[in-house]
């Protein structure tokens, strides 16, 4: 509910300030004294249209702010700031916020009613949750947004995998070939630098044969070779031992010399007769190289590399190949959901075009009592329009009031020919059998007594006071039988004070309001309307006291 409004340099108003409380809060005044204006600053305030002329003359912007208690007892604070030049600024708790965010949370606590303000009834999309009220079905309808909820992830995934099926195919098949190139030619790690030491040698088996064999012959075959020299060298260094101890440590290195010389001896013989002159060889070699390094030109650079991307190839072909399985999957379990979706908004809808006609008969009654008495209303549903792409979290309805209030008249879209005090009075009519806003919020009515009078302005009253013990309510209203069933009853007016108009608001109390209702009784505060706007009241908290003992009674 709304804790605290304060306007500055709106239209006339200049600043203003209104401490508002629980209950119900009447507003009155003379036609033109700026109660639009304190309404209109409450439109701002849930996202309105903001336009320089709201500006007041002279001033560089005009500013609404608004404290919210919620149902929890926090405080939120609204406000919204209107240039000279037109821009405005929405701000939630001193933070920036767009226009459609001040709308959305502002909604939340605030209900607008009266012409030219945001109405619920103006938008058919509203008019199921306030059947669904009525009917007390929020428990089926919990249920069918769960299911629906379900439905729809399971169909979500399913679409992605669908919508991806070709692009996973093409994938499939792209990934089938690099795998089946990479297997034909089953590389492994290090291959290629093993071919390419076989290939040398076999382009080079000649030099080879022929460096082996004469390194050979030198080491050891020829009469004058290296082993057979080192003989006559070895007694040199012995002789030398025997005239100088230094020489020792190169004679002791005798043995090691002459064993890595036959070493290297016996493997060149070895060698040179294990050499391969193969052409047909070299050339599988070379041919084998060629797939090698045509596998590292498109998956390398390495051949390391190769290998590991064929593994990744395998894994992901497996992933994409089970994706077939998913798919199946999903399909069974997308025809599952779906099914529950409808077997429960079937429930649902029955359950919906059971109490619509209960509804309207409770409209009209209400509606009679409130100067309609010819009101027609029907609630149509219109299933074939709502195909499975339009199904909802709240189901497979679509529903609209259709309204007449004239005989003779056929019943059209109430939202297309209602007018602003009938809706009004739809509205509170709606309220008072059903209503989806929380307890506490803030509902406003303006016009709600346009073209009524008597009793029913009597009956009107006595509907904003019962249902002012839920929500916090503000009316504008020119009529005492209304406004004397005030909780707070403000009187707002104008006055000129250096050469400008402005607009002020007083709360009434005691003499103060037997005044205002007076006035509004009679158009003048005389001696007999003062009685009469007393007895008036005296009545109205005479009823309030037995309602409230029938409700005592009742509870206990």
């Amino acid at each position: 509910m709304i804790r605290f409004l304060n306007i500055q340099n709106l239209a006339v108003v200049d600043e203003l300030e209104l401490e508002l409380q629980p209950g119900l809060t009447i507003l009155t005044g003379e036609t033109g004294a700026g109660k639009s204006i304190i309404l209109g600053a409450l439109g701002l305030l849930v996202g309105g249209r903001a336009t320089s002329d709201l500006v007041r003359t002279g001033q560089a912007r005009a500013r609404v702010q608004a404290t919210i208690e919620d149902d929890k007892g926090q405080e939120l604070i609204l406000r919204r700031e209107v240039t000279a030049q037109g821009r405005s600024r929405g701000f939630i708790d001193d933070t920036l916020a767009t226009a459609s965010a001040l709308k959305e949370i502002g909604r939340r606590f605030i209900d607008l009613h009266g012409q030219h303000d945001h109405q619920a009834l103006l938008e058919p999309t509203n008019h199921l949750s306030l059947l669904d009220a009525y009917a007390d079905v929020n428990k089926e309808a919990a249920a069918v947004g769960e299911a629906y909820r379900g439905w729809r992830g399971v169909r979500g995934r399913l679409e992605q995998l669908q919508r991806n099926n070709q692009e996973r195919s093409d994938r499939i098949e792209l990934l089938a070939f690099q795998h089946q190139e990479i297997e034909n030619i089953t590389p492994t790690v290090g291959e290629d630098n093993g071919l390419q030491d076989t290939r040398l040698r076999l382009m080079n088996s000649e030099r080879l044969a022929s460096l082996c064999t004469e390194t050979y012959a030198a080491l050891y075959e020829r009469d004058d070779s290296i082993l057979a020299e080192l003989g006559q060298m070895w007694k040199q260094i012995d002789e030398l031992v025997g005239l100088d101890r230094e020489f020792g440590v190169y004679a002791e290195g005798r043995t090691a010399v002459e064993s890595q010389l036959e070493d290297l001896a016996f493997f060149l013989r070895s060698y040179a007769a294990k050499i391969e002159t193969s052409p047909d060889k070299l050339t599988a070699v070379e041919g084998r190289l060629a797939e090698l390094e045509h596998l590292k030109r498109k998956y390398g650079p390495s051949l390391d590399e190769v290998v590991k991307h064929g593994k990744q190839v395998e894994e992901e072909l497996a992933e994409l190949r089970a994706g077939n399985e998913r798919l199946e999957i999903l399909l069974r379990e997308e025809v599952e959901q779906r099914g529950i979706f409808e077997r429960v908004a079937g429930r649902l809808s029955r359950r919906r075009q059971a109490a619509a006609p209960r509804l309207v008969e409770g409209l009209q009654r209400m509606l009679a009592g409130l100067a309609i008495p010819d009101a027609q209303l029907e609630t149509r549903f219109d299933r074939e329009a709502v195909g499975e792409g339009q199904w909802t979290e709240r189901g497979v309805d679509a529903m609209e009031f259709f309204f007449s209030a004239n005989p003779g008249e056929a019943v059209r879209p109430l939202s297309k020919v209602a007018s602003g005090g009938e809706l009004s009075r739809v509205m509170l009519s709606l309220k008072s059998l059903a209503t989806t806003d929380r307890v506490g919020k803030t509902l406003v009515f303006d016009e709600v007594d346009a073209g009524i009078g008597g009793a029913v302005a009597e009956r009107v009253g006595a509907m904003l006071r019962e249902l002012s013990g839920e929500y916090q309510i503000i009316c504008v209203t020119h009529l005492p039988q209304i406004a004397a069933y005030a909780t707070s009853h403000h009187h707002v007016s104008k006055a000129v004070q250096n050469g400008r108009t402005v607009t002020r608001i007083e709360e009434l109390a005691d003499e103060a309001r037997v005044a205002e209702l007076a006035r509004l009784m009679t158009g003048a505060d005389s001696a007999g309307a003062r009685a009469g706007a007393r007895e008036m009241l005296e009545g109205k908290e005479k009823t309030k006291g037995e309602s409230e003992r029938r409700k005592a009674k009742e509870g206990g």
